[in-house]
This record gives structure tokens, C-alpha cells and sequence, in this order.
């Protein structure tokens, strides 16, 4: 006997959903907010009472715990599964330049929330947000807004033993299936001598991708999964590690799902990989 298919959620029962989307949604902000608001008021004594070295510990150590506190409650609530368990064999690694693609905004805390002793390039205007800066400044995190600093303060978190999170786009994914690569992990590994470890991060869903407004519903559960990729050897020449790992990246991700915004470039990269362009 055929079995009957399965028929579509009553109109009831597709509003309660659709409410419950939304209390996760706004569930998850502010409880990311309240938490990085925290510890951020924390961080300011901190920074100026502490030695360096023992903050820079202090520093990673908490947001780990927070971001790794913060994804729970999202499984707890079912918004979100996480399957994060890979990059568990990292930890006791020693230096490594971490270069995951970067399909959404969760994309670091998920990487901090597994591997604490990371030192992280962010964006300056993040570095100097109310909720964020104080305590990536007591964690070490580098700003990317002036170039030979950047690669300086990287080169030496390495030389300390620490990771490096990058992502080689630079930015989030625009265009199917990894933007073209810049050269500041490759050049950072070179000046280190460290290898790059690459990251493969897949979801199924476009939640906070380029474009997505923060505050717009996504349908839930989302599913991420990370995966560990191939790791490279540093080469003198970064933009033959650049070429290399872009061309990595687009055969690796090209039959992955595909959850980029509507208005968002499809085509799959075609064009030669780029050249060094450290921003």
C-alpha cells in the first residue's frame, strides 16, 4: 500500500511558526548584545589593570565561552544546529592561519567558539563599536585599518603560538561560490612561516549574508557545518598561495548549497584568481 503524502502545516500551525521565528530571531540579538555589552563593560578595567599577556589570554578566553554560551541557546531553542565538531582538532595545533570561506556574519563567532587562543583581523569600525571593541582590544584582535600594522601584530601573534583567523574574500560571499580571493592571508603566512589551514563553512539557509537585513526573519531551523579543508604549506610567493587557495575554494564549494541573497552575483568564478591585495 502507497503511503499518503505528507499534507502542508494547517494555516494555524504556520503562524505559530512563523512567531516563534521571530522570538528567535529577537531572542538571539539581544541575548549577542547583552553578552558582548558585558563583557565589554568588563573589558575597559581590564585592559588597563592587567599585563598584556595574561588580558590577551583573559580576553580570548571569555569570548570564546560567550560565543560558544550564545550558540547553545540558539540549539537549545531550536533555532539554529550546529555542527562545529571539526574544528575541535585544531585546538592543540600549534600556529596556524585559519582561512574559512565566509558565507555570513556568524561565521567567526562560530570559528571563536571552538579554538580559544585565536587572534582575529577585524574591521576597524567593529574594533570601535560600543559592544565589541573593548573587549577585542582586551583580546589582542588586530584592526585591518592600517596595513603594515596589520601584518606586523599578525607575524608576531603567530610567532606567540597563537592562531590567526582571516577570511581570504575579505568580506562575505557576493558571488558563487567564494569571491575572489585577497592576498593578506597568504602574505601573513609567508612573513610567519606558518601554514594556512582552510575552513569550509556550508548552511542552508542566506540568514545574515551580504545583503540581509539584520532584522529580517529567516525560515528556522538553520543547519551550519564546518569542515576542515586541506592545509598549505607557506610558499615566498603569497600570490602563488592565493591563486592556489582560490582555485581550492571554488572546486570545493561548487556543488555545496547554495543560499546567496537574490540580488546577489550567481555565476560560479570564472575568471583568473586574484593577486595579492592586502585590505
Amino acid at each position: 500500500m502507497n503511503a499518503r503524502p505528507a499534507s502542508p502545516p494547517s494555516l494555524p500551525r504556520r503562524w505559530l511558526h512563523r512567531l516563534y521565528e521571530y522570538f528567535a530571531l529577537w531572542f538571539g540579538l539581544v541575548l549577542l548584545g547583552t553578552i558582548s555589552l558585558t563583557w565589554s563593560t568588563l573589558s575597559v578595567p581590564l585592559y588597563y589593570l592587567l599585563p598584556r599577556r595574561p588580558a590577551r589570554l583573559l580576553g580570548r578566553w571569555a569570548i570564546t565561552t560567550g560565543f560558544r554560551g550564545y550558540l547553545g541557546a540558539l540549539s537549545l531553542i531550536g533555532a539554529c544546529r550546529f555542527d562545529l565538531g571539526a574544528l575541535d582538532a585544531l585546538r592543540a595545533e600549534g600556529p596556524l592561519v585559519i582561512a574559512p570561506n565566509h558565507p555570513c556574519l556568524l561565521d567567526a563567532v562560530m570559528v571563536i567558539s571552538r579554538l580559544p587562543n585565536m587572534a582575529c583581523i577585524m574591521k576597524a569600525d567593529i574594533v570601535d563599536n560600543v559592544f565589541l571593541g573593548a573587549g577585542a582590544r582586551l583580546a589582542g584582535y588586530i584592526r585591518n585599518d592600517a596595513q603594515l600594522s596589520m601584518i606586523k601584530q599578525a607575524v608576531a601573534d603567530l610567532r606567540n603560538g597563537s592562531h590567526l583567523l582571516i577570511f581570504p574574500e575579505g568580506t562575505r560571499t557576493t558571488r558563487w561560490p567564494i569571491n575572489a580571493c585577497k592576498g593578506t592571508a597568504a602574505l601573513i603566512a609567508s612573513r610567519a612561516r606558518v601554514p594556512v589551514q582552510t575552513v569550509f563553512i556550508e548552511t542552508d539557509s542566506a540568514y545574515l549574508s551580504k545583503g540581509w537585513p539584520l532584522f529580517r526573519r529567516p525560515t528556522m531551523p538553520i543547519t551550519y557545518r564546518v569542515r576542515l579543508g586541506r592545509r598549505f604549506e607557506p610558499r615566498e610567493k603569497a600570490g602563488t598561495l592565493t591563486e592556489e587557495l582560490e582555485r581550492y575554494f571554488i572546486a570545493e564549494l561548487r556543488d555545496a548549497p547554495h543560499f546567496l541573497p537574490h540580488d546577489a552575483p550567481q555565476a560560479v568564478a570564472s575568471r583568473a584568481p586574484g593577486q595579492p591585495d592586502v585590505v
